[in-house]
C-alpha cells in the first residue's frame, strides 16, 4: 500500500508509504493519493511521510523505457493529486521531516501550511536533472527569485531558511507532539468558519483588494445563513 489513509476523531492522516525508496512518487502512488483524498471525511487533514524522509521526489527509475505519452500521463496524474489536495475544503497540514524533494515539495506546498523538523530540507532539482516541474506553487510562496535560485541550482533550502521565506510556518523537534497540539486547537473551531476562512484566503489572494473583499463578504453571508455565526447552533 503506497498511501496509508487513517481517519479518527475528525482527523484524516495521509501517510506516504514507500519508505524503502524514500517515498519516491510513482504512478501507483499518484493514483492512490488521489483515491485517498476522495475518501476523506474529516475536519482536519494531516499529510506525512513514513520512514526516514517526507518524500525523496519522483521515482525516476519508473520512467526507464517509457514512452513520451506515458511520461505526459504520469505527470498529469501527479498534477491531479496535488490539485485535489490543494482543493480540500478543510485545513490540511504537511508534517515534513528529512527531505522533501521535487514532488515532495509539491505535496507539502499543496497543503495549507507546513510544520517541519530542524533537519527538514526542500529541494527542486528538476532543471538539474533535465526535466521540468515544481515551477508554479513555490514562486507564489517564496517569490520568483528564490524559487529560481532553488530551481536553477538544485540546492537545499534548510528548515530555518524555509521558515524565514514563508514556506514553513513552524519548526518543531517532535512532529507528533506538534500535531496533537494543532488537532486540539483546530478542532475547537467551527468547521463552517474554517472552511469559509480557507476559501476566502485562497480565492482572495488571487484577486485585487476589492474582489478579495467581495469574497469575504460572500463568506460572511454564507455563514450567517448557516445559523452558525459566533458558535450559535
Amino acid at each position: 500500500m503506497t498511501i496509508e489513509l487513517s481517519q479518527r476523531d475528525g482527523v484524516a492522516t495521509i501517510a506516504l508509504n514507500r519508505p524503502e525508496v524514500r517515498n519516491a512518487l510513482n504512478l501507483e502512488m499518484c493514483e492512490a493519493l488521489l483515491e485517498a483524498i476522495r475518501k476523506i471525511d474529516a475536519r482536519l487533514v494531516v499529510v506525512r511521510g513514513n520512514g526516514p524522509v517526507f518524500c525523496g521526489g519522483a521515482d525516476v527509475k519508473e520512467r526507464t523505457g517509457k514512452s513520451e505519452q506515458w511520461v505526459r500521463e504520469r505527470r498529469l496524474k501527479a498534477f491531479a493529486a496535488y490539485e485535489a489536495l490543494e482543493a480540500l475544503p478543510m485545513p490540511c497540514i504537511a508534517l515534513v521531516h528529512g527531505a522533501a524533494i521535487g514532488s515532495g515539495c509539491e505535496i507539502a506546498a499543496a497543503c495549507d501550511f507546513i510544520v517541519a523538523t530542524p533537519d527538514a530540507i526542500f529541494r527542486t532539482p528538476e532543471a538539474q536533472r533535465g526535466t521540468v516541474g515544481a515551477t508554479q506553487r513555490l514562486p507564489r510562496i517564496l517569490g520568483k527569485r528564490l524559487a529560481k535560485d532553488l530551481m536553477f541550482t538544485g540546492r537545499d533550502l534548510g528548515a530555518e531558511e524555509a521558515r524565514q521565506a514563508g514556506l514553513v510556518t513552524r519548526i518543531v523537534n517532535d512532529l507528533d507532539v506538534a500535531v496533537t497540539e494543532l488537532k486540539t486547537t483546530i478542532l475547537k473551531a467551527s468547521p463552517v468558519a474554517l472552511k469559509l476562512a480557507k476559501r476566502s484566503i485562497d480565492q482572495g489572494i488571487e484577486l485585487d483588494p476589492k474582489g478579495a473583499r467581495e469574497v469575504e463578504i460572500a463568506a460572511i453571508e454564507e455563514q450567517l445563513a448557516s445559523g452558525q455565526w459566533m458558535g450559535k447552533p
